[in-house]
């Protein structure tokens, strides 16, 4: 069984935003973002996830990255996850950062920005590849 998640990365200010989540009685530092819904498009459910989580619209959605390596899910050892991630722009203005409960969001520069601060394999891997498109 294959789980598919899309995650927005978006940029201001030299600063990427990261969220913090309980999950499974664990807090996990990922990028914004989640599960599809039936039926959804991936643009469609980070548009969604962004709104619901944000309460803003994202424009410029540019394939960033997709998983391209076996991540079996923590949650359910039976399932595959296809992460699949977008470069976004947001009017940071409109950001609410109150909007989703249980969510605590950040920025974080990224020229401070780390695999080591992400526990997820496919994160780790989306800011070294961050980090060398950056530099290139």
């Amino acid at each position: 069984m294959f789980n598919v998640r899309v995650y927005g990365l978006l940029i201001h200010n030299n600063q990427i935003l990261i969220v913090k989540e309980p999950i499974k009685n664990n807090q996990v530092i990922k990028f914004p973002g989640g599960g599809l819904e039936f039926g959804e498009g991936t643009i469609d459910g980070l548009k969604r996830e962004f709104k619901e989580e944000l309460g803003v619209d994202i424009t410029g959605i540019t394939h960033f990255y997709t998983t391209d390596f076996f991540v079996q899910s923590f949650l359910n050892p039976e399932h595959q996850v296809i992460s699949i991630y977008y470069l976004v722009q947001a009017n940071t203005e409109e950001l609410n950062f109150s909007n989703a409960e249980g969510l605590t969001f950040s920025w974080v520069p990224l020229e401070t920005l780390s695999p080591s601060l992400f526990p997820l394999p496919i994160d780790k891997h989306v800011v070294q590849l961050l980090t060398t498109s950056r530099s290139n």
